[in-house]
């Protein structure tokens, strides 16, 4: 859709036929209508929101759903702290397709019902001054970005320290405190969405000016520098500590499974279910990585090029990237539920017998061809021996 726009553009200057001065109010004006009339169509389809929202509210209740029978189920043992953390990450997903979802159909639907001349200014809203529906909106896109981010890497943190430490796990973490770091959690991601509200940064209406982030395509100054490298800072920060902590799970339970001992029932339940929430855990984090990664580079690369001023000619280009960045960042929430929904030990072990019953079931039949032919052969040798 930036290219579009860029060639309307182009041809809306060519084709003026007196490029003189008095003409320059006449381009300006179309160049206004190809803008206005681009934003308009985006705001007339608002298909991708609204499926994308519901998509994500209906999966993240059925996770909801099952993440509260299993917490009700093993509610005093090592694992209810990992389900705490889960139902806190879902429904901190569910929350972040709910509410920004609502104010972007709510801004689609404005202007779908607003009239097709109106400047692109007033579709735009004022960059320097923008409206609080659009500060709130670029406040949620901090907070609910930051917040899953900030529990898979606690999910990660507390499920290293139970696999590599799990005295000093059943010593220190509990449910109280479990709860506390939620809410620090949780504090830390509204402290960081509240700092354009102290001057350090600043929300802006992004292309295609049905959502609002963190100024970084035009107009960007060192405070909005800062904002970005703040939020992209933490956010890959915390994808790092989930990768160290992973790995360093998924390390200790291959070193116990190659021990070969034979312990107790009781022990091989509980180091069932370690893997069952690290393989968990590294689905999370690639999910997260692979849909977060892409808008928190685009950010800093383009914060980067419009402060320094070399943004100009790529301006549409990095517009373009970041609504492909903020698409595959709504992905995450949509994908989180069905990660733990998926890979649950339940599901695995029904996966892994239908495949065992398909892989016998082809060898016997591959078997039994094979004996038929050597039979069919044998046969054929002992009648040729006959005649």
């Amino acid at each position: 859709m930036v290219m579009l726009a860029m060639q309307h553009y182009n041809s809306s200057c060519v084709i003026a036929p007196f490029p003189l001065s008095n003409q320059t109010p006449t381009v300006q004006e179309t160049e206004v209508e190809a803008v206005s009339s681009n934003a308009t169509g985006s705001a007339n389809n608002p298909t991708a929101a609204g499926l994308s929202m519901t998509l994500g509210i209906l999966f993240n209740v059925v996770a909801l759903i099952i993440l509260a029978k299993a917490y009700s189920r093993y509610r005093r043992r090592s694992k209810a702290t990992f389900l705490l953390l889960a139902s806190s990450l879902i429904a901190t997903d569910l929350a972040g397709h709910v509410i920004p979802g609502a104010l972007v159909l709510r801004r689609y639907s404005v202007h779908t019902q607003g009239s097709t001349d109106d400047s692109v200014s007033t579709f735009r809203g004022d960059p320097e001054n923008p409206d609080a529906s659009c500060l709130f909106l670029g406040g949620c896109m901090v907070f609910f970005g930051l917040c899953p981010l900030f529990l898979g890497c606690a999910m990660a943190a507390e499920r290293c320290l139970g696999v590599t430490k799990p005295l000093l796990h059943a010593r220190l973490v509990t449910t109280a405190r479990t709860k506390m770091a939620l809410a620090l959690i949780w504090l830390l991601a509204l402290c960081v969405a509240l700092l354009p509200y102290f001057s350090l940064g600043a929300y802006t209406y992004q292309y295609p000016w049905t959502w609002c982030f963190i100024r970084v395509v035009e107009g960007t100054r060192d405070t909005d520098l800062v904002f970005v490298m703040v939020f992209s800072g933490l956010a890959l920060s915390s994808l790092a500590s989930a990768f160290v902590c992973n790995t360093i799970s998924g390390i200790t339970l291959v070193r116990a499974r190659l021990k070969k001992k034979k312990p107790c029932s009781q022990r091989s339940s509980a180091g069932s279910q370690d893997t069952e929430m690290v393989v968990q855990l590294v689905g999370i984090m690639v999910t997260s990585c692979i849909c977060w990664s892409p808008l928190l580079v685009f950010a800093l690369m383009s914060a980067t090029k419009s402060y320094s001023g070399m943004l100009d000619s790529d301006r549409d280009t990095f517009r373009g990237l970041m609504v492909t960045g903020v698409r595959m960042a709504t992905c995450n929430q949509i994908l989180d539920p069905w990660v733990y929904i998926l890979l649950r030990r339940a599901v695995l072990r029904k996966i892994y017998r239908i495949t065992k019953r398909r892989a016998s079931f082809k060898g016997s039949t591959f078997r039994s061809a094979r004996w038929d032919i050597s039979s069919f052969q044998t046969s054929e040798k002992s009648s040729v021996n006959n005649i």
